[in-house]
């Protein structure tokens, strides 16, 4: 593909490139490029906010570069300082594994793993003694040594200019020296890997210039840097995260992922039609020009989206028995054939009453006591068809309750 389509496909949602200039130059190499995306594995599922970056990585493959799937297992173990108001709670090393042991499973719905042209690589590889160094590279495996050079190639001023450590400073929050340590390590995979380009989201801009600095250090051609866009979550309002109970997971099964897609404020449809699907920016905008002019029902077109993002994870049965069932649950107000039967114990039930936050918990509909909360406030939860809106409710539960979370999850109680 000659160069100016391209700098079209790589332009689509990046928020900056930098530089542009450089990125042509690489294109005229004549040869694939090194394009490197890192994904610590802090939490053992994927969401569609990943996705974002992984379909930018997909879109480079299917530009005949060679893509690099980096698994920050020596990383996660610091912690990536990027937007955080404090420091992060350290993991243990069997719980990063633990995490990373699910990740091809999921990148292979989007990245073609088979390709010759794909790395799956992890930064243990250089970063923890025993493990053997990636054998392009010049240079050895990492030791307390190479921590000393390293740590010799930046300053102390230049990594505490980055906005999330400068606020922290001046609210009088601390800021540890591993927080400090991590853009090196972050930028020094990009050294090991002598990578040409490197992806990020916006919020990891410091880190992936970092990584330019640090191989012009070792004498390498820094690498461009794409920068995207941060996948708003379902609530409307923060990015999607895993622990604010506002993702949607790309191993969600489809009626959940149709459920979710549907619940998501309107004003959030065309950043995902924009991020997450690939019709062409004149459709999309065609679409929203609909929208407005009331000649297009905003729930047409978001059902238009929900099938589209299933369709890339299901199949286009799957999606479509999805929203089938939806309108027949939702719109029709008929509660789903088969339910998912919960058995609470007699010790959890006191009297026939249960405090509702625990029996979202007993029940699986809510992970920990702080999602079933913002479940309860957001005003999605009901027991046989009341909504419970106050989460310190005792509610009376007997054989065959039903209750719900939104539109998309429900159980039926079985007690012994």
């Amino acid at each position: 593909m000659d160069i100016d389509r391209q700098l079209e496909v790589i332009r689509r949602v990046a928020v900056e490139i930098i530089s542009e200039p450089e990125l042509v130059e690489k294109l005229r190499l004549g040869r694939p490029l090194r394009v490197k995306a890192g994904f610590d594995p802090t939490t053992p599922d994927l969401h569609l906010g990943h996705t974002v970056l992984l379909r930018k990585l997909r879109q480079f493959q299917e530009l005949d570069h060679r893509v690099i799937f980096l698994i920050g297992d020596a990383t996660a173990l610091v912690g990536d300082p990027s937007g955080q108001s404090k420091m992060r709670k350290l993991m243990t090393h069997g719980e990063v594994m633990q995490n990373a042991l699910t990740y091809i499973a999921q990148v292979q719905r989007i990245l073609k793993v088979e390709d010759a042209w794909f790395e799956c690589r992890r930064n243990s590889e250089w970063f923890v003694q025993g493990e053997r160094p990636i054998e392009t590279s010049p240079y050895p495996l990492f030791t307390f040594a190479k921590l000393v050079e390293l740590m010799s190639r930046y300053t102390v001023a230049r990594l505490i200019e980055r906005d999330d450590f400068q606020k922290r400073l001046k609210a009088g929050q601390e800021v540890s020296m591993l927080e400090l340590f991590y853009p090196l390590m972050q930028g020094y995979d990009s050294v090991m890997l002598q990578a040409d380009v490197e992806l990020g989201g916006v919020d990891q801009k410091f880190n992936l210039l970092v990584g330019r600095d640090l191989q012009r250090a070792y004498g390498q051609t820094p690498q461009v840097v794409v920068t995207v866009p941060l996948l708003v979550g379902t609530d409307g309002v923060q990015k999607m995260s895993k622990s604010l109970g506002n993702h949607i997971g790309i191993h969600d099964n489809p009626d959940q992922m149709y459920g979710k897609l549907l619940s998501i404020p309107d004003k959030l449809m065309w950043s995902y039609f924009e991020l997450l699907t690939d019709l062409a920016m004149t459709e999309i905008e065609a679409i929203r020009q609909q929208v407005e002019q009331k000649t297009l029902n905003p729930k047409h077109a978001k059902d238009r989206l929900a099938r589209l993002i299933v369709t890339q994870y299901h199949g286009v049965e799957a999606a479509e028995a999805a929203a089938a069932g939806f309108d027949r649950v939702f719109r029709q107000r008929v509660q789903p054939e088969e339910m998912l039967a919960k058995h609470l114990s007699a010790e959890a039930v006191a009297d026939g009453r249960i405090w509702v936050v625990e029996l979202l918990r007993q029940l699986e509909l809510a992970k920990t006591g702080g999602e079933a909360r913002r479940a309860i406030e957001g005003g999605g939860v009901q027991v046989d068809g009341e909504r419970i809106d106050d989460p310190q409710t005792q509610v009376i539960v007997r054989e065959g309750t039903v209750v719900s979370i939104g539109r998309r999850r429900f159980a039926k109680v079985t007690l012994k």
